[in-house]
């Protein structure tokens, strides 16, 4: 997998691609990164990426120009043209349903896309588009913002399966919306604001990487783990036994595997039931719990008012 990031200040990622998991992935010939520093397109004495927003107000925003010339380089002006085609409408462009929102100030100007309804989630944003092989295969360009699809596990599983992917990251007030015909993906972290989208990048681009065959050190480690299943993972321990009078769940220790498995299934549900009960809805309207694990829930349910004193 070949991931590459634009940005203005590409050594933010020198530590976090220099250690743990992601170096470990970079050794073994699974990932390929490259940092790009987005002033090397610029052509003032300034290396200027931003300035005065149209219309006034504060801050500054982040030039179309440097960012265009930067992905013609990085990835072919012809990638750059079929994108620039689908976004005016014109034959030939990339028809694939990019995970853009445009804002409503500019659906109607001349290069806006206007996505068809079967593009859009559930949430109301575009959806990712489909995962075919030639999807697959083609360079994907990523973008976080707040207009985004919301970030989840389901999403990192889509970005792992591409073959190369390129983060365009903002700052400052934000990008000049033009850019964002360039778009394969909009992310949205969360609702609050970061300094920088080389942050929120990290954050994705970790969470794609970790899935892909080969980087974690346990072939179950991706799996069995919190969202994954759609529920949060179940308690860790490991040794000492007892420490300063907190002691490991006998089951544990058992040798029961079947004993475990339950456990550990009970405590995945009953901490999803407690923390994120929006978690458990959506996993029973997938059809993901098991009559056991629909008995379990309702034993986790309180007592009716006055069932301690018998009144029906």
């Amino acid at each position: 997998m070949l991931i590459e990031t634009l940005s203005t200040f590409p050594h933010m990622y020198d530590s976090v691609m220099g250690e743990s998991m992601m170096k470990r992935a970079q050794e073994k010939g699974i990932l390929e990164f490259r940092a790009h520093d987005l002033r090397d397109w610029t052509h003032d004495r300034h290396r200027t990426t931003d300035d005065d927003p149209y219309g006034g107000g504060a801050g500054l925003v982040m030039k179309c120009d440097p960012i265009f010339e930067a992905v013609e380089a990085i990835l072919g002006k012809d990638v750059v043209e079929a994108k620039l085609a689908a976004a005016k409408g014109e034959p030939g462009g990339d028809t694939g349903c990019p995970d853009r929102a445009s804002s409503a100030a500019n659906e109607t100007a001349q290069w806006a896309v206007s996505q068809s309804e079967d593009c859009l989630s559930e949430s109301g944003y575009p959806a990712a588009p489909p995962q075919g092989e030639s999807q697959q295969h083609r360079p994907q360009i990523v973008f976080l913002a707040p207009q985004g699809r919301p970030f989840d596990d389901a999403y990192a599983d889509k970005l792992a399966a591409a073959d190369h992917l390129l983060f365009i990251c903002g700052h400052y007030e934000g990008i000049d919306e033009r850019v964002y015909a360039l778009a394969d993906h909009v992310i949205s972290l969360g609702d609050y604001v970061l300094t920088s989208g080389e942050l929120a990048s990290m954050v994705v681009i970790d969470a794609a990487v970790r899935k892909l065959p080969g980087v974690l050190g346990a072939a179950e480690g991706p799996v069995d783990e919190s969202f994954t299943s759609g529920l949060l993972e179940y308690p860790q321990y490991t040794r000492p036994a007892d420490f300063r009078g907190m002691a490991v769940p006998e089951v544990l220790t058992s040798g029961n595997h079947a004993a475990i498995a339950r456990w550990r299934r009970e405590q995945s549900l009953a901490r999803t039931a407690s923390a994120r009960p929006d978690l458990i809805a959506a996993a029973e309207a997938a059809g993901r719990l098991t009559p056991a694990d629909q008995k379990f829930l309702k034993l986790l349910e309180p007592a009716p008012t006055g069932a301690a004193e018998g009144v029906s």
